[in-house]
């Protein structure tokens, strides 16, 4: 599973820390910060903190699924 979040888009509003703090981070500035690679047994929060996304700005792609992104 690869992580992506589209800083542009991003509005730092923290709903992926609290969904999967050991992929995402913000720091002192609200700036977001994530592990593009998380371990396997975090996809299930990682693709909770996608589907949550209020701006959509997380993408999950998995090489052998394709893209994953959140989007219902």
């Amino acid at each position: 599973m690869k992580v992506h979040v589209d800083l542009n888009r991003c509005e730092s509003n923290g709903l992926c820390v609290l969904t999967a703090p050991e992929v995402f981070e913000l720091d002192g500035d609200q700036r977001l910060h994530y592990e593009e690679f998380p371990d396997e047994e975090l996809w299930p929060d990682v693709e909770d903190a996608a589907r949550n996304c209020p701006v959509q700005a997380i993408t999950i792609t998995r090489s052998t699924e394709g893209d994953v992104s959140g989007q219902p």
